[in-house]
């Protein structure tokens, strides 16, 4: 497991013996940030990466530009392991390692102010269950008072786990699979309904910001 791109570019993380963390292989982590490139991220956002284990989303995204990372992990092992590799690669300043449950907090306060991109990577056991009254609708309750409007939230999960449209006030933009994994992109103030086609969503997604500038703009004016 390593970062594969940006500044710290070939870094190799440190994991724990044995580790049954589920990593996200590179392939698939570069996939991902190439679909995040066309949502302008992580460059200059400030991120939290819950469930973080030993980092390997939250610091390839601060090899990327990102502002900030708040790193929440419950396991006191893997969280002794994830402050090593954010001291190897020299990002202390920029990150925040947080352990507990985010299932039950959420994302702490940020370094830098409101979120813009969250990564969801839970066990798969917790979710399981995706629908309106489960532990993942909870957290999306939970991130509603704690991410910017627009912001992206990434949720993975197995490819058979087929999320909601929507969670409250995120809607889902698009999701994809690989192997057997799949990743949902949510935004905060998204209309719901995406697909694979990564067109479809990214135009629904600027069309709900849009609405919102236009609807700021008209009370302004009033």
């Amino acid at each position: 497991m390593r970062i594969i791109a940006g500044s710290r570019r070939g870094m190799r993380l440190l994991s724990p013996r044995g580790d049954l963390s589920r990593p996200i292989i590179d392939r698939v982590k570069e996939s991902l940030f190439s679909v995040l490139y066309k949502y302008d991220l992580p460059e200059g956002a400030v991120v939290a990466d819950l469930f973080s284990g030993v980092g390997s989303l939250g610091l390839e995204a601060l090899s990327r530009g990102a502002a900030s990372v708040t790193f929440v992990e419950h396991d006191r092992t893997t969280a002794a392991i994830l402050e090593k590799n954010i001291a190897r690669a020299g990002f202390a300043e920029q990150s925040a390692v947080v352990r507990t449950d985010a299932f039950v907090i959420g994302a702490p306060a940020g370094l830098a102010g409101r979120y813009g991109l969250v990564f969801v990577d839970p066990p798969y056991a917790r979710t399981r269950d995706i629908g309106p009254d489960s532990a993942l609708a909870g957290l999306f309750e939970l991130l509603d008072g704690q991410v910017a409007d627009g912001a992206i939230v990434v949720v993975r999960t197995q490819e058979k786990v087929q999320v909601l449209d929507a969670y409250g006030s995120f809607g889902l933009l698009e999701r994809r699979v690989w192997g057997t994994m799949a990743v949902a992109l949510f935004a905060k103030g998204g209309t719901g309904g995406g697909t694979k086609d990564e067109g479809r969503g990214t135009k629904r997604w600027l069309a709900a910001l849009e609405s919102r500038v236009v609807n700021t703009l008209r009370d302004s004016a009033g």
